[in-house]
């Protein structure tokens, strides 16, 4: 209220003068004189900060979004309604307007890899919490930290990046969350359904379909999704479905219930992975025929707002998930060679249990206070089984047992922060976590090959995590910010309990740590133009690696420290904003964002490690594009750019011949085009052509090998609304 009443005091001493002016006129008028009085020249101006704080949405977060004070932290959103759809997961497509994100690319659908300014391999994406409406989609958020299932982003309204700090809001990983928000029916929707079906290059078919209506009290969105893709290999390829049912009611408009069910389910071959000289060779050669992963994921949500008046507000919820990941896996074998003896049919399944409940006061002047807790347990079984038939079915558990773990998580923790608004503008804030981690281990199978006794482990850890936030607005709508917080990596259950190695005494290694420093300014100063530029800085100390003594024989030590720093900038810019052509809804956007990143180890107890850069850190990261939208059309053309990077830490190569892999991926330039044209109000056709040069790359290597990337593809469909 504060900067209305500033704003209505000009223009009620502007109606005071009138009056006094009318009055003296008509008093004149009355005794016939007539006088003329110059007086001084008053110049009234007005600032709306709202206009610069309603342009700043389409590109960050509120300030106080909900119960998530995000002021001070550097955030990133994605509005994917405002680029054309993303077909079969082209992730880099997705992420495309999302600063900094690296995606190392798997053709097959059952696994995800990111990461983020040098912060720990990609695999799995276990250095990056990836959440569906700030719930954690890892297999266990606590133990098993890997991300093997992903919502289809036609299911999705926007993808949210936070980066220091997102573990005083959030919880583990060092930095960053990705937040996947879904897609909810508009208020005063009626009865509405659509159909989505697309087919493309090397057999795709995909097919998406919704129902939803919101009108009264009452709120649904129903949908189910199917994609099929042959791959570009033998053996590779996969189907993928998804289901999900929102429902909702809002009694009055002070409370609100709803009901979320997600379903995944992910089944892929597994081709195997090439040598650097394998892949030069023919990129098509299959080293694992009989290899299969499947997944399945189904989550259910219970969630509540409530308004309580006096500025209190509560968001609470609960879930609870259950996912099975099942691979069968036997060893490589080239063209021609003897197929393998027996494969391994492995079994993780993941029951897991939530509470995440967050209360926000707001107070004098644009003050806020959040205070919450999340509470979590996990309960993970692990098993395999090795069997003589290469095609042995996911469920068939007649083979001989060589592994069986009982293992269980325990996450708990309280934070709380605040915001302080303080006079010219500034607002401070500090934030406050304290974590409490417990995982166990029992044992009851261990592989044969292994000489040590069985596991039984419980480790318990507590933490707490500090933050604090300052922050300047100036000008219009520019704003100053500077965050510095720390975060940690949890204790996970191979570290603790390895099942295929003979761990050696003294295993018990220091929790990972990160203190993150960034500083930069943002703004929309004008119409149609968005910019960020801020310097970080992040030291990540304890991390943690496997040592060999020899073939079996390990330990789990603290092997070193390493450091992250550069600048990360972001400009976007709609050249159609200023002109009249924004009112009759054309846009014309452009963008470019750029990650500059230079990463070291700074202590190793390696010899000659200190020095070497970090695996998976690209000295720069590009992704630019253009987008023509309107009413009728999407039109968008986006390109990702990445500097040659090391895949693992020693910076060095290995093998020769078939077995070489050199130490460093190359850089590449990937194109895509996509396109949505609406026809008319019912029918819309979409077409597009991903990796537009037929770049012939990689951007994805494990300890056994490398993953090609796909080639041009395309695909083509229409959807139909009713």
């Amino acid at each position: 209220m504060l900067p209305l009443c500033h704003a209505a005091l000009p223009f009620a001493l502007l109606l005071a003068l009138a009056s006094v002016s009318t009055f003296a006129q008509d008093s004149d008028q009355a005794t016939g004189i007539h006088k003329t009085t110059k007086l001084p020249a008053v110049n009234v101006n007005a600032n709306d900060w709202r206009k610069y704080q309603k342009a700043k949405l389409q590109y960050q977060m509120p300030e106080v979004d909900g119960p998530k004070i995000t002021v001070t932290r550097k955030t990133t959103v994605t509005h994917l309604e405002n680029q054309p759809t993303v077909v079969s997961n082209n992730l880099n497509q997705a992420l495309a307007r999302t600063p900094g994100v690296l995606v190392s690319e798997q053709p097959t659908p059952t696994q995800f890899n990111f990461s983020y300014r040098g912060i720990g391999n990609p695999q799995e994406s276990e250095f990056v919490l990836v959440m569906q409406d700030g719930i954690p989609m890892e297999g266990d958020w606590i133990g098993f930290p890997t991300l093997y299932a992903f919502p289809m982003t036609q299911s999705l309204s926007e993808v949210q990046l936070i980066r220091g700090g997102s573990s005083l809001l959030y919880g583990p990983e060092p930095a960053p969350v990705i937040n996947l928000v879904s897609k909810r029916p508009a208020p005063n929707t009626p009865l509405t359904m659509s159909t989505e079906n697309v087919v493309g290059e090397h057999g795709l078919l995909s097919s998406y379909n919704v129902i939803e209506r919101n009108q009264g009290a009452w709120a649904f969105r129903a949908d189910a999704g199917y994609v099929h893709s042959d791959g570009t290999r033998a053996n590779d390829g996969s189907q993928n479905r998804q289901a999900d049912f929102y429902l909702a009611y809002k009694p009055d408009d002070h409370q609100q219930w709803w009901l979320d069910f997600h379903a995944i389910s992910a089944a892929s071959g597994d081709p195997g992975r090439l040598s650097y000289t394998q892949w030069q060779q023919d990129p098509r050669t299959v080293t694992t025929p009989y290899n299969r992963d499947w997944v399945n994921r189904d989550q259910l949500v219970l969630g509540h707002t409530h308004d309580f008046g006096n500025q209190w507000s509560l968001d609470a919820k609960l879930w609870f998930t259950y996912q099975d990941l099942v691979s069968r896996a036997a060893k490589a074998a080239l063209p021609g060679q003897l197929p393998p003896s027996n494969t391994t049919l492995q079994d993780e399944a993941f029951r897991t249990y939530g509470a995440d409940v967050r209360l926000r006061k707001n107070w004098g002047h644009g003050n806020a206070f959040t205070i919450g807790t999340v509470m979590y347990y996990g309960s993970d079984p692990f098993r395999q089984w090795s069997s003589p038939d290469l095609m042995v079915a996911r469920d068939d558990h007649s083979g001989t047992q060589i592994l069986n773990q009982r293992r269980n998580s325990q996450y708990n923790s309280v934070f709380a922060e605040n915001v302080f608004r303080l006079p010219h503008r500034i607002h401070i804030v500090p934030s406050v976590r304290l974590e409490r981690e417990r995982i166990s281990v029992d044992e009851t199978v261990h592989p044969p090959f292994l000489s040590r006794p069985l596991i039984k482990e419980t480790d318990t850890r507590h933490l707490p995590l500090f933050g604090l936030g300052l922050g300047n607005d100036f000008g219009h709508g520019n704003e100053t910010y500077f965050n510095v917080s720390q975060g940690w990596r949890p204790l996970r259950f191979f570290d603790v309990a390895p099942p295929f190695s003979n761990l050696l005494e003294g295993h018990a290694a220091q929790l990972s740590k990160s203190v993150s420093w960034e500083a930069g300014v943002h703004g929309a100063p004008v119409t149609g133009l968005y910019y960020d530029v801020s310097v970080f800085w992040i030291n990540f100390r304890n991390r943690l690696e496997t040592q060999y003594i020899n073939a079996i024989d390990t330990v789990y030590v603290n092997t070193g420290d390493t450091r992250s720093r550069g600048l990360e900038a972001q400009l976007d810019y709609d050249f159609f904003a200023p002109t009249e052509l924004a009112t009759e809804g054309q846009h014309l956007e452009t963008f470019v964002n750029a990650s500059l990143l230079n990463a070291r180890f700074v202590a190793s107890a390696i010899p000659g490690q200190v020095g070497k850069t970090p695996a998976f850190s690209p000295d720069y990261l590009i992704k630019t594009g253009v987008t023509w939208r309107n009413e009728r059309v999407k039109l968008s053309l986006t390109a990702v750019s990445s500097a040659a990077q090391y895949w693992q830490d020693s910076d060095q190569s290995y093998g020769s011949g078939l077995t070489y892999m050199p130490a460093r991926m190359p850089a590449y330039t990937v194109v895509d085009v996509a396109s949505d044209w609406q026809l008319n109000h019912s029918l819309r056709l979409l077409a597009g052509i991903s990796n537009l040069g037929d770049r012939h790359y990689f951007d994805r290597v494990w300890q056994n090998g490398l993953e090609p990337a796909f080639g041009r593809t395309w695909y083509t469909g229409f959807a139909l609304t009713y």
